[in-house]
């Protein structure tokens, strides 16, 4: 499996593409029946709920009101900070314990007597605009594939931007679906980490495909496997390096950033070890079954 070439080791990542491909089908198959039984678990950004900011008299601490609201049977509540310290931005869903009338109530009998304040606002968030938004963010993640498809097929060749895509669409299917398998809240902050997570593995694939192309020149008279695992290995200690160096910082967001962030962490996490699998085996493998090879390439 490995073979020592001028004292660096070659790992043949191609010679393991029909377990990487068992894999990913496994992966997306789960994913899309939990798609289709579950659903994803979306937050109140998408669906309808109440946003309300409160002013107290004095400092408080996030997490003593989020306790007390748990105390009270409100466990789905979204809370952070606003501004100061003694501002507060409060997100709740319709179906938790609350119609349009008993908001207000619940916030004076649970907060009052313990944490004086004042509403500066509350303002109910309809099915509607959750329907709109999610209809935004599902174009907004279509433009970005159709761009970065135009965009490799010119920077590269027609087969590379199709195989870009499988990898990606291959990484948001297996990361929302890890979301509707453990029904983890699906907001706002996700559908940002999802964009995000594109752009980061598309960045891996980049790297990958300019060496891929560099060595279709150089090298040849290797096969066209022996070019993709070649191209795989001399990138494969700067994507390592790259994906630990953002892990690091995003556990350190995840573990001390509060759930403010957690959810936006937590689909980076996975979105960025699902991106480094891909670009190192779905994105070569697929110009592999796509029949691209180094001798229609020898020109680029």
């Amino acid at each position: 499996m490995f073979k020592i070439i001028n004292s660096s080791i070659n790992y043949n990542f191609l010679g393991q593409r029909k377990i990487a491909i068992a894999i990913s089908i496994f992966l997306i198959v789960i994913s899309l029946a939990s798609f289709a039984i579950k659903g994803l678990n979306w937050g109140i950004d998408f669906s309808s709920g109440y946003i309300v900011q409160l002013k107290f008299e004095k400092e408080v601490n996030v997490s003593e009101i989020r306790t007390i609201f748990e105390d009270n049977g409100v466990t789905d509540s979204v809370m952070q900070s606003f501004g100061s310290n003694n501002e507060v931005i409060i997100k709740l869903k319709e179906e938790s314990n609350f119609n349009k009338e008993s908001v207000n109530t619940f916030l004076i009998d649970t907060l009052s007597s313990k944490h004086p304040f004042k509403i500066l606002k509350l303002d109910f968030v309809g099915a509607q605009i959750g329907d709109e938004l999610r209809e935004k963010g599902e174009w907004a993640m279509l433009v970005a594939l159709l761009s970065i498809l135009v965009y490799i097929g010119f920077r590269f060749e027609f087969l590379f931007g199709i195989g870009a895509i499988i990898a990606l669409i291959h990484d948001v299917v297996i990361t929302l679906g890890l979301f509707s398998l453990f029904q983890i809240e699906f907001d706002l902050s996700v559908l940002s980490a999802i964009l995000a997570v594109i752009g980061y593995s598309l960045n891996d694939t980049i790297v990958v495909y300019d060496r891929i192309r560099e060595n279709i020149n150089v090298i040849k008279s290797n096969s066209y496997i022996d070019i993709l695992n070649i191209s795989i290995n001399q990138t494969l200690t700067r994507t390592i390096i790259t994906s630990m160096t953002t892990l690091f910082v995003l556990i350190s967001l995840f573990v001390l950033g509060g759930p403010a962030v957690e959810h936006f962490a937590l689909a980076m996490m996975i979105g960025i070890l699902i991106g480094t699998y891909s670009s190192i085996f779905v994105a070569s493998t697929s110009l592999y079954f796509l029949g691209a090879n180094a001798e229609q390439r020898s020109d680029i």
